[in-house]
């Protein structure tokens, strides 16, 4: 069925239509339009499944070809600052999804490993071809960078140089990843690194990248962690500890850490404190993730440690993500077979919508510095 049938029926059988038209008015998105932002729709009941799904629906339906959008990120950028989603009706399976969330530990020892197996063991063919030459899938650090290796390069530079590493300094990594930061900072700042990681992907690679250096990765659960380090640095990984698990997560930290040690947490934001995940990127990219608030670090911390800085380059993560997405689509016809067209459709989704969520400032990028309170105060470098 053709666009304009659509526009067609909608307007004249479908209230469904009527109501979306109006919501998506407000943000300046037409459907049927022309411009990169506006949505074409090519199925009758997207209108609908939109409106009683939500996220959910929104994602299932452009993933099974309902609707195509030349710009994903600017419509999702539109839809955010314009606060659509809070137009929406609550429905039952969103209070039941919310209630499940306050009342279960979603990121329990033996949860913990869903997300490695469901994202991170996608495949290191996709990340390897996506990511820059440190496999950072983490925001870069854009301030005088115009090429995301540069934007990545920065940012390693940036936490090390937070952390005062100095050579013979123990590190932690807690969620590792495929090893960048280990090797960067074993290899030019001298310091012995031990990375831990949910992900047998992820281990399998880093082993590799940080052979011959004094680095060590380890496949398991943060919680299991027993040592000593100078200092700690955690990036990416805390969206997936949980509200639950936050208080237990800082414990481990200041079990770990040194008297002088120095820790430094990177990680998305949300800006306000709840626990109501999206729905689409819960099921389809970031099992049981949640996103910590200010609140929720603050708290959590202030039984342990000094909150020594605390740093917001959110804006940055919309240039990563472009980036991502840019390198994804020059990549895809070496990958093509081994995925399929629906995983391209939901992965394009999963970067422009976040793409446009952080340039929305819908959701933030923080890298906070702590201590155990160093005498004259510590100077943050930027």
């Amino acid at each position: 069925m053709s666009s304009s049938c659509i526009e067609e029926l909608s307007l004249t059988d479908n209230p469904w239509f009527r109501i979306a038209r109006e919501m998506l008015a407000t943000a300046g998105i037409e459907v049927n339009g022309s411009r990169p932002w506006d949505i074409r729709v090519s199925h009758p009941d997207f209108f609908k499944r939109v409106l009683q799904q939500g996220s959910l629906g929104l994602g299932e339906s452009y993933m099974d070809g309902w609707w195509q959008c030349e710009r994903l990120d600017m419509f999702f950028h539109r839809v955010l600052a314009h606060r659509l989603q809070e137009k929406l009706p609550h429905h039952l399976r969103d209070t039941l999804r919310v209630a499940v969330t306050r009342l279960t530990n979603l990121q329990s020892r033996k949860r913990a490993w869903q997300v490695g197996k469901v994202h991170y063991d996608l495949g290191n063919d996709l990340f390897t071809r996506m990511l820059d030459p440190y496999m950072q899938y983490s925001c870069g650090y854009w301030k005088t960078a115009d090429a995301l290796a540069d934007a990545q390069e920065a940012k390693l530079a940036l936490i090390c140089d937070k952390l005062q590493l100095q050579p013979g300094m123990t590190l932690l990594d807690i969620g590792c990843g495929w090893g960048g930061l280990a090797a960067f900072a074993a290899r030019h700042y001298g310091v012995s690194v031990t990375g831990v990681t949910i992900s047998a992907e992820q281990q399998k690679l880093a082993q590799q990248r940080c052979a011959g250096l004094d680095v060590t990765i380890l496949l398991q659960d943060y919680r299991d962690l027993q040592a000593r380090f100078d200092r700690i640095v955690s990036v990416g990984m805390f969206e997936h500890v949980g509200p639950k698990n936050y208080a237990t997560y800082f414990q481990v930290v200041d079990s770990n850490l040194a008297e002088d040690g120095l820790f430094l947490l990177h990680t998305i934001g949300a800006n306000h404190t709840d626990e109501n995940v999206d729905a689409w990127i819960n099921k389809y990219i970031f099992p049981n993730g949640c996103l910590p608030s200010v609140r929720h670090i603050a708290e959590a911390s202030e039984p342990h440690l000094v909150l020594e800085d605390w740093h917001n380059f959110g804006a940055d993560y919309d240039l990563t993500l472009m980036a991502w997405y840019q390198r994804f689509l020059d990549a895809w016809p070496e990958i093509a077979d081994a995925y399929g067209e629906r995983f391209k459709r939901m992965f394009s989704y999963y970067l422009n919508a976040c793409a446009g969520a952080f340039r929305a400032r819908d959701i933030q990028l923080w890298q906070v510095v702590f201590s155990r309170g160093v005498a004259g105060g510590l100077r943050v470098p930027r």
